[in-house]
């Protein structure tokens, strides 16, 4: 860079949006969802409404995450792009192809070529956890379908072997030879609410803050995961996939993705994030050539949904600035 040439702005400059925005309502149902084929690519997807004649919405969900992760945050942009978000392939209510290997390469060939198949052009792409990882994978091999891109607590190679990490202790031995199905059974015949807050406690910083109406959500989802045959494979394949994409050579590992990213990126992270530690942000964040960080107190490994309206007002800001060409 020319020594006249104006400084990068700092990784941690996030420009607020002052847009109107709906009022956070946590107690809105999931949104309306179909089953659509796309690029040869059948997914539940769950639809917003949203202004005509503007770039579309993809909303790409965690590891044993679903659609309705994006409930609010979808909400709160509807008034500026419809918007759809994915069931990945083996998870909510998309069964998977009878042929599926899980990988996270895998589950990015499905995402972009259900983008593709859209013919709406390049899209407003969003991934959280396993499903920022994809979202990176779609942006690097597919530029011409991102238009701009937002992840949240990206699951980039973090490999600390930290219990604390896991909803629940046993499942280091969950799935060993010989212990493991005894293990699991126990596991599952525990009540429902006790299963969903031990998980809600490790995505959230403040749990005791999630209301009652996202909790029963929760438990009626985890109530119809375990009705269908390939929700369990889908998960441990797509964990071992997740593991396997961290220790990839060095030439398709995430780190040498990021700086193959062109659209204008926000990475969004919790500080209290107890899954993908904090620390791995500002090297997200400068690996990628037009990345911004924005990292949020009291805040845990799904920020869109503990805090959907502040969310929403750095991914408005983020488009302003972008179609401005000031990103």
């Amino acid at each position: 860079m020319s020594a006249f040439a104006e400084p990068r702005p700092p990784v941690t400059f996030v420009p607020m949006s002052d847009a109107v925005l709906p009022a956070v309502d946590m107690s809105i149902p999931p949104w309306p969802g179909e089953d659509r084929t796309s690029g040869e690519v059948r997914l539940h997807v769950r639809v917003t409404p949203g202004p005509d004649g503007v770039p579309t919405a993809v909303y790409v969900h965690g590891l044993g995450g679903s659609a309705t992760n994006w409930t609010d945050l979808a909400d709160q942009l509807s008034g500026f792009a419809p918007g759809l978000s994915l069931d990945l392939p083996g998870f909510g209510r998309s069964e998977p192809p009878r042929v599926f290997d899980y990988s996270i390469p895998a589950h990015a060939d499905a995402v972009a070529r259900f983008i593709r198949g859209l013919g709406a052009g390049p899209v407003h792409l969003f991934g959280n956890s396993m499903g920022g990882a994809i979202s990176m994978y779609v942006a690097a091999d597919h530029p011409d379908l991102v238009r701009t891109l937002t992840l949240v607590s990206p699951a980039v190679p973090d490999l600390r072997p930290f219990a604390s990490r896991m909803s629940d202790p046993r499942l280091a031995v969950a799935y060993l030879p010989l212990v493991g199905a005894s293990v699991r059974r126990r596991m599952a015949s525990e009540p429902a609410d006790v299963r969903v807050m031990r998980l809600l406690r490790l995505c959230f910083a403040e749990p005791d803050k999630i209301p009652q109406s996202r909790r029963d959500e929760a438990g009626r989802e985890l109530a119809e995961r375990e009705r269908l045959v390939w929700a369990n494979p889908a998960l441990a394949r797509s964990t071992i996939g997740l593991f396997r994409s961290w220790m990839a050579p060095r030439s398709r590992s995430m780190w040498s993705l990021a700086p193959r990213i062109k659209a204008p990126t926000l990475v969004v992270w919790g500080a209290d994030d107890k899954l993908v530690t904090v620390r791995k942000a500002p090297r997200t964040a400068r690996l990628i050539p037009r990345a911004r960080l924005l990292v949020l107190p009291r805040t845990g490994h799904v920020a869109q949904m503990e805090r959907p309206g502040t969310v929403a007002r750095a991914v408005l800001g983020m488009w302003e600035q972008s179609a401005a060409g000031n990103w």
